[in-house]
């Protein structure tokens, strides 16, 4: 028996939100300090960091649920089975269903009960939950998908990723340029078919790392907003990510007995173009390798940091050719990796 993705689905919101459109903004340091710089500056430094050029938003009658939704029918689509044989719907999300305008995320009930109620699925036995994991949260619902179909409880899985930053982000942070939105989803069962999950690795670092990501308060001192955001402490992240995602990856990918000149793509998680690539590049350096060309495809220039969206959204982008320059074919090896807020680390190796 082999476990793989028999189908994959996503939705990239129809909103675009340039670099431009942040040069009117007001940006702020945590203490409430304007930022000793032009907004185009600024925006300009944040670009060469991050290679975010643009990123999507969804429309205002739209939540998470609503394009976690629409990125699974698709996959169930691709995969050809009927959605009431699903054993289980996994959604992985951070912050819920916030409606716009809202001053409070609403999470009950879950976002895959509502996400099996949108979809009209009848089957009682067809269990859904949702999986807080930070921006690993997709990888970590797949190697829980994994576990249960390996051990006989589960033949069908159902795993979505999907996120509403645009929803949570402080307009007075310049860190808030990174997030975005969208949903990514994947069917995952038992077939005959060679290949599947082939090894899976997960972390959690909280005893200094547990708020390097955080929900704090506006930077602007003088609102009586009663919301908190999404914050992060940048540098601590990269260096955290830097020193610990390479060691994760290389444990899975030597517990999966499969040689690293094998793999065809690494599909990490798309926080930030520099740090992606800083990790990757550390990556081969412990195989005395150098970084191969093209290994590491990008979304994050035009679509941005979508959290848990960012990897099932890259894999479906390039599965059907819209990726300029990438392609996944049957017979490769690849490997998902992610990290994020809890720290949690994941990397998953698969044979497609």
């Amino acid at each position: 028996m082999n476990i793989k993705i028999t189908g994959t689905g996503s939705y990239i919101p129809s909103i675009v939100e340039r670099n431009e459109d942040f040069h009117k903004h007001t940006f702020l340091n945590s203490d409430g300090s304007i930022i000793n710089a032009p907004s185009e500056v600024i925006v300009k430094k944040f670009k060469a960091i991050t290679g975010i050029k643009e990123r999507r938003y969804i429309k205002k009658d739209l939540t998470t649920s609503n394009i976690a939704t629409f990125a699974a029918e698709k996959a169930i689509d691709k995969a050809n089975i009927s959605k009431e044989y699903l054993d289980y719907i996994i959604v992985a999300h951070n912050y819920g269903d916030v409606k716009n305008g809202s001053v409070q995320s609403d999470t009950v009930p879950s976002i895959a009960s509502r996400v099996k109620h949108l979809l009209g699925i009848e089957n009682p036995k067809c269990v859904g939950y949702d999986l807080l994991f930070g921006c690993p949260g997709w990888i970590q619902g797949v190697i829980q998908a994994e576990a249960f179909i390996k051990s006989g409880i589960a033949k069908k899985c159902l795993i979505i990723g999907a996120e509403t930053l645009s929803r949570v982000v402080d307009p007075y942070d310049r860190d808030s340029m990174i997030y975005s939105d969208g949903a990514g989803a994947v069917v995952l069962e038992a077939t005959d078919d060679k290949g599947g999950v082939l090894a899976h690795e997960a972390a959690t670092f909280a005893l200094d790392e547990s708020h390097f990501i955080f929900f704090g308060e506006t930077y602007n001192q003088e609102s009586d907003d009663p919301r908190c955001y999404i914050k992060m402490h940048g540098r601590k992240i990269y260096e955290f990510a830097l020193n610990n995602v390479p060691l994760a990856m290389k444990s899975c990918l030597d517990k999966s007995g499969i040689n690293i000149s094998k793999i065809k793509k690494i599909l990490i998680h798309q926080a930030n173009e520099k740090m992606d690539e800083a990790i990757v590049k550390r990556f081969y350096e412990l195989y005395d390798m150098e970084m191969p060309e093209g290994i590491m495809p990008m979304s994050i220039g035009k679509l941005g940091n979508s959290s848990v969206a960012t990897v099932p959204t890259l894999y479906d982008l390039i599965l059907n050719g819209e990726m300029d320059g990438q392609e996944i074919n049957k017979g490769d090896h690849i490997m998902f990796a992610s990290v994020g807020a809890g720290m949690n680390i994941n990397a998953i190796v698969y044979k497609v």
